[in-house]
């Protein structure tokens, strides 16, 4: 006797309902964030122009970041770089896990960008051992500055994501929650 075939079928380790969705805002993140930093870096050439102001508020300028967001944890030595590497390539597989038993597809593209955002860092991390971050905001005013951090686009890709998934966990129909083992 066969089982009849169910419209829900349970997700495997690594594949779901909407892993190729997933699968394809991680692509999109990862070219676009990797397109721009090596038009950046060796077409622009922004190393050798230094600071650019774009306008009053942004500013393009190359900072290597040796360490994790916000250059928290910053690492010199090759050991050090290849933690962190390890880390960050532990954290993807844990996503793309969690992004295989997703019921949404907005969970699903934000889980695929946080993703692509991860290997967009970590692919500047093993071709230049450190991550390259360009943009800069900061108002200055005759009484009072901001300055933000440096990032990069795989560092947007990253923020929108967790953004998404905040989002959906907070005013979603069904709320993201992070895969449980067990039955």
């Amino acid at each position: 006797m066969t089982s009849a075939p169910t419209d829900h079928p349970k997700a495997s380790l690594l594949w779901g309902s909407f892993t190729g969705l997933g699968l394809a805002a991680a692509l999109a993140a990862l070219l676009i964030d990797q397109a721009l930093k090596l038009w950046l870096l060796f077409v622009y050439d922004l190393a050798e122009r230094g600071a650019v102001a774009l306008t009053p508020f942004f500013d393009l300028v190359l900072v290597w970041n040796k360490g994790i967001s916000y250059g928290l944890f910053q690492q010199e030595s090759d050991a050090g770089q290849w933690v962190l590497l390890g880390l960050k390539a532990a954290a993807v597989i844990l996503l793309w896990i969690w992004m295989a038993r997703v019921a949404t597809r907005w969970s699903a593209l934000s889980l695929g960008l946080i993703i692509g955002g991860a290997i967009g860092n970590a692919v500047d991390r093993v071709a230049y051992g450190a991550v390259a971050d360009f943009a800069h905001f900061h108002i200055t005013t005759a009484s009072w500055s901001f300055s933000w951090y440096v990032f990069n686009l795989a560092d947007v890709a990253i923020v929108v994501g967790v953004a998404g998934l905040l989002y959906e966990s907070l005013f979603g129909g069904n709320a993201v929650k992070a895969p449980r083992s067990g039955p």
